[in-house]
């Protein structure tokens, strides 16, 4: 014997009915069948809220008690050939006004009762058992209908039926024999005491299938839905969670109890009693294999699935009085099973000082009063503080029944979990070690399973979001770089580097699965306007994981918000020289939020573009050397400069190529200010231990005051060409020395300074090329001859790979 269990959705359609019955031919060529079947989808919803306004005196319910009949009645017309329509069509309408006459008295009494919530609510299984009854017997043999007031018995709680099982069991055997080959059954109804129609609640035409299955002693419990089974987290949040082709029983009941609606929980218990494997199939694709429940099988894998509950709300009670009273957890779970509080979770401080339990959101107040009344004389006397509710929570848990043998679990998960900032706020884990359960916010519930999934069944891929602001020369180049490199990274690092968020001054555009590289600039000129506050809300609302924020911008507002970004646990990346270079508190504020939040805050490019100044300079810190002085050659453009100005093209020409080549900062005279050399050293004399601020560096201009006062940038570059003269001069008194011009920054002893200096040959500036920068460590290990850091020091292409090795080293941190 099998016992199949369709679902609403299964039987949803007249389509859906003949899938159903193509199944049910297959199966009964080879066993005998009982079928119970659901309402067809939505009804019992729909049914639910009509008996919800009939009460309240509402005469819409009628409305809805139509719409109900009119899609019974669709079904049979589409499914039924004519000549078996109308003897069904008079059930269907005999059951409707069974359930209109009821749904008038609530109407008119404006009370509801349990027992006739439970009638009303039976209509929807009570309607589709007999129409798939009629349809089948059009195409098979042998079809019967099974009065599930005649195999299931309950006591009188009404809406949640407890089933009394002896009872059930001894007319189930006397009523074996009545059996024919199919046999269809309506589910989540049942008899009471006094044979009348009792619900099983929400769910329970599983519970009736289990039950059956266990009454019967059948070989197998098959439960058809529109899924291909137990997912190893829910597929709407996780793209990537797949089935779990087996689990064990505790293993179903842990999942289906923390959220998993693929199957009722009460369901497991009758199947676990007789070792009755059970098989989750998607009626639409019969032929996947599905997920297969049983006590036991060979399986090394540690975590079998991730669940959750939502709308969790904790209620914390603290109190001095509570320390060494043995009966004080029992009052409080007995004041909550008095009104029917179900409790999600419990933890309690070995101090016994605070015991915190979740619950229901909706069952708030009714926990809080009962909670007040049972500790009323505790409160007055102050040995018990009134209850602390903490709301907009969910659980997460993870299952598995092979986590017991295999140490670091929970050290995994709270790792992962606090380095995409997610706060816990209670932890719960049984004896048996099957599930870890933590309570977190409602708002990191979908970044929270994501991450878990991640790095328990996809341990060889991360995924990391990028949110990026600037796309002038520098950002079209990395963006260009990360197009290229996304498929090499993924196939050989397991990388997926998703960009979702771009922006510009005036656009910006987001897409939380990722914006394609290959037609961004069109999606971002289409994009909505763009506000620094509207492009942070995205970023924090849409609470990704392995997030990195990504300011390729020269902009203070946009700097000033790195603090803010750091504090939501999402790294930030940058070329922009402000907020390392800002007043010294801040920088140790915002090295401070990384480390806090654990997230990374990455400005190589802030010294020599791509050059790895800084982390060199790391490096030597972190492994114990010291550093005695630093000399270099940081700005590429002004090494450009000098080394293409010959005095036969105008000095003033020779920026304005440096600026068309991309070498310059977005206003050149950043650059010829000597500003940006300064704020260079001043890094680096930070990120060597000093406490530097930016006026505590000399800074000797070689560029007329004239010409820096100008209004403009083609004001500054007219000025530049009116004092030709002062630069000749500069590169012909250099000649007649046979030295070379190099604007050369130094930190020695606690102090820096920047300058135009005339390098002689032998010094290891003096030969140094085109847009080349050069900086020379000189530490207790490299006392006579320093470490040396050379290369191409500006440009687009370096300063954009820059950023991209900066994202790849947060990238390693998270894997």
């Amino acid at each position: 014997m099998l016992i199949l269990k369709f679902g609403g959705t299964s039987v949803g359609s007249a389509d859906g009915i003949r899938q159903v019955a193509e199944i049910v031919q297959q199966k009964s060529s080879q066993d005998d069948l009982t079928i119970v079947v659901s309402a067809i989808g939505g009804v019992t919803s729909m049914l639910e809220k009509a008996s919800a306004l009939a009460m309240i005196g509402d005469a819409t319910y009628e409305d809805i008690l139509h719409d109900i009949e009119r899609l019974h009645l669709e079904i049979i017309r589409s499914l039924i050939p004519a000549k078996s329509q109308s003897d069904l069509i008079g059930q269907v309408k005999c059951l409707q006004n069974e359930v209109e006459d009821v749904s008038r008295g609530v109407f008119l009494l404006r009370e509801i009762t349990p027992k006739s919530k439970d009638f009303i609510l039976s209509l929807g299984e009570r309607v589709s058992s007999v129409l798939i009854h009629v349809f089948l017997h059009t195409l098979m043999e042998g079809v019967q209908l099974l009065n599930p007031l005649k195999w299931i018995f309950c006591d009188d709680s009404y809406g949640q039926g407890v089933v009394q099982i002896q009872k059930s069991l001894e007319h189930a055997k006397s009523s074996m024999q009545s059996l024919g080959k199919v046999n269809i059954m309506p589910g989540f109804i049942a008899a009471s005491s006094q044979n009348e129609i009792i619900t099983l609640g929400r769910g329970g035409s599983d519970y009736s299938a289990a039950l059956m299955a266990n009454f019967l002693e059948a070989d197998k419990l098959e439960i058809w839905t529109d899924v291909c089974g137990l997912m190893t987290a829910d597929p709407r949040w996780v793209p990537s969670a797949r089935t779990i082709e087996h689990l064990s029983y505790e293993e179903a009941l842990e999942l289906s109890h923390f959220g998993a609606k693929v199957i009722y929980p009460p369901t497991i218990q009758p199947a676990l009693e007789r070792n009755i494997p059970i098989q989750i199939k998607n009626t639409f694709s019969p032929d996947n294999p599905g997920t297969t429940i049983t006590s036991s099988w060979e399986d090394t894998s540690a975590i079998r699935g991730i669940s959750s509950i939502s709308d969790l709300v904790l209620l914390n009670l603290t109190g001095s009085g509570m320390v060494g009273i043995p009966n004080f957890s029992a009052r409080l779970f007995k004041a909550l099973a008095e009104v029917s509080v179900n409790v999600v979770m419990i933890t309690q401080a070995s101090s016994e000082h605070t015991i915190c339990v979740g619950i229901e959101r909706k069952d708030v107040k009714l926990a809080v009063d009962a909670i007040h009344d049972a500790f009323e004389f505790e409160l007055h006397l102050q040995k018990v503080n009134p209850v602390e509710v903490e709301e907009d929570l969910a659980v997460v848990a993870l299952v598995g029944t092979n986590m017991r043998h295999q140490v670091g679990i929970a050290g995994q998960m709270f790792n992962t979990l606090g380095h995409n900032g997610v706060s816990i706020k209670a932890i719960a884990q049984g004896s048996s070690e099957r599930n870890i359960s933590v309570v977190i916010r409602q708002s990191d519930l979908k970044k929270s399973v994501n991450v878990l999934h991640e790095s328990f069944f996809l341990t060889e891929t991360r995924t990391v979001h990028l949110f990026v602001i600037g796309v002038g020369n520098v950002g079209q180049v990395f963006l260009e770089q990360v197009r290229n490199q996304q498929k090499y990274l993924l196939e050989y690092y397991h990388l997926q580097l998703n960009v979702v968020a771009l922006a510009n001054s005036k656009k910006m555009v987001v897409d939380p699965n990722g914006i394609p590289l290959d037609k961004w600039i069109g999606l971002l000129s289409e994009g909505e306007p763009y506000t620094l506050d509207a492009f942070l809300r995205q970023m924090f609302d849409n609470n990704l994981m392995n997030s990195i924020f990504v300011d390729i911008t020269a902009s203070e507002t946009v700097a000033d918000v790195y603090a803010e970004v750091l504090k939501k646990s999402i790294s930030v990346v940058t070329p922009n020289k402000i907020g390392a270079t800002s007043r010294y508190q801040h920088y140790k504020t915002l090295k401070h939020l990384a480390k806090k939040f654990k997230a990374n805050y990455l400005f190589e490019t802030n010294v020599c573009a791509g050059l790895p100044v800084i982390s060199t300079l790391n490096d030597l810190v972190k492994s114990g050397d010291r550093i005695h002085r630093i000399e270099g050659v940081f700005s590429g453009t002004l090494n450009f400069i000098f080394n293409t100005y010959d005095g036969g093209t105008k000095f003033g020409d020779i920026v304005r190529l440096a600026k068309k080549e991309g070498y310059t900062e977005p206003d050149p005279r950043l650059d010829l200010s000597g500003v940006d050399v300064v704020r260079k050293i001043l890094i680096l004399s930070r990120e060597s231990g000093d406490k530097m601020d930016i006026e505590e560096v000399a800074c000797e201009g070689f560029v007329p005051e004239g010409c820096m006062k100008a209004e403009d940038i083609d004001s500054f570059l007219e000025a530049l060409d009116a004092n030709e003269d002062h630069f000749e001069s500069l590169i012909v008194n250099a000649r007649k020395q046979g030295k070379s011009l190099r604007y050369v920054a130094s930190y020695a002893n606690g102090k820096a300074k920047a300058g135009l200096e005339l390098i002689s040959s032998t010094h290891p500036f003096f030969q140094l090329e085109g847009k080349d920068n050069i900086v020379l460590f000189y530490t207790d290990r490299y006392k006579e001859q320093p470490l040396v850091v050379k290369g191409a020091g500006a440009g687009a292409e370096v300063t954009a790979s820059g950023i991209f090795a900066d994202i790849m080293k947060v990238a390693s941190a998270i894997g």
